[in-house]
């Protein structure tokens, strides 16, 4: 039987959670490949910041090869996905620390600190608990974020720490977020392994890597997201867990882009669609449909 193939980017956090898949295979006696590949993202192409091309372009071509037969598996950081796409999540693995992480220069902030961030939704959330604090846009890998914070370019940055442990890296100051202070990214922690719908033999191979709490989780959440239309990259933040006999919970968060108005929500259901219509019906009352309506239009 010839290799799996695994198509991801070509980051060295991609590389690490197709590595991450591929030792999963092995482990359960699946021969894989990793097919490292560029995406428009990678190759320069922008859109602005919650646009609803923004996340699509840092999984096109891989999802292109996919769809071409060039590789079997296309590997990703869940939270890159659009919450509808062509392609089934075959699989989930078990979900890794799905918190957001501060590294700062100094053991403490300063005074209206500067903080390094692209996401609409962490500065929200911090200037919901600290109004002082100012950003500026921050993107690239993980390695280039960390060397400004190193070289002062800011006083700190937000990552993400599945991304931080994936690589192996233990930054000086650091503090770890709690969903309390910080609810994070739909998806955020886990990886998702698509296939094509009739690839039966890539199915089969890849159910015993599949967490069936974390995938519920991840259902739940990519619901949300859909349910409240923010397929980009708005001031949206959701953790769900599942329990016994199906339940699912969730805390969610949309706040407006100025932190002033945070709106959140804890619900409880019996299956992750349940949980997650239950939440977008509490934010949409509340009125999350405005904020990310208004948000929307002036992007």
């Amino acid at each position: 039987m010839t290799a799996l193939r695994l198509g991801t980017r070509r980051s060295p956090l991609a590389l690490a959670q197709a590595e991450e898949v591929r030792a999963l295979l092995a482990a359960a006696g699946v021969d894989a490949e990793i097919v490292p590949l560029s995406t428009s993202g990678d190759e320069g192409a922008t859109a602005p910041t919650g646009s609803a091309t923004l996340k699509g372009l840092w999984i096109d071509k891989i999802l292109d090869a996919l769809g071409a037969g060039e590789i079997d598996v296309a590997v990703h950081s869940a939270k890159d996905l659009p919450a509808q796409d062509s392609f089934p999540i075959a699989a989930v693995p078990e979900r890794a620390d799905p918190r957001d992480v501060i590294v700062a220069r100094r053991a403490k902030l300063p005074p209206a600190a500067t903080i390094g961030t692209s996401s609409i939704r962490r500065r929200a959330q911090l200037l919901g608990s600290d109004p002082s604090l100012r950003f500026t846009e921050l993107r690239g890998n993980v390695d280039t974020r960390l060397r400004k914070v190193e070289l002062g370019e800011v006083d700190a940055a937000v990552l993400a720490a599945a991304g931080l442990q994936r690589l192996g890296l233990r930054p000086a100051n650091a503090t770890v977020l709690s969903i309390d202070e910080m609810v994070p990214s739909p998806g955020q922690g886990c990886l998702a392994l698509q296939i094509r719908a009739d690839d039966a033999r890539a199915r089969e191979a890849l159910l015993p890597l599949d967490h069936a709490p974390s995938h519920r989780a991840l259902n739940a959440e990519r619901e949300l997201v859909r349910l409240l239309d923010g397929g980009c990259d708005l001031p949206l933040g959701a953790y769900a867990t599942a329990a016994g006999q199906g339940r699912v919970t969730i805390v969610a968060v949309v706040a407006s882009a100025d932190g002033e108005l945070i709106l959140r929500v804890a619900v409880e259901g019996p299956d992750e669609l349940s949980a997650a219509q239950k939440a977008a019906e509490q934010l949409v009352a509340a009125g999350a449909a405005e904020i990310l309506t208004d948000l929307g239009k002036s992007l």
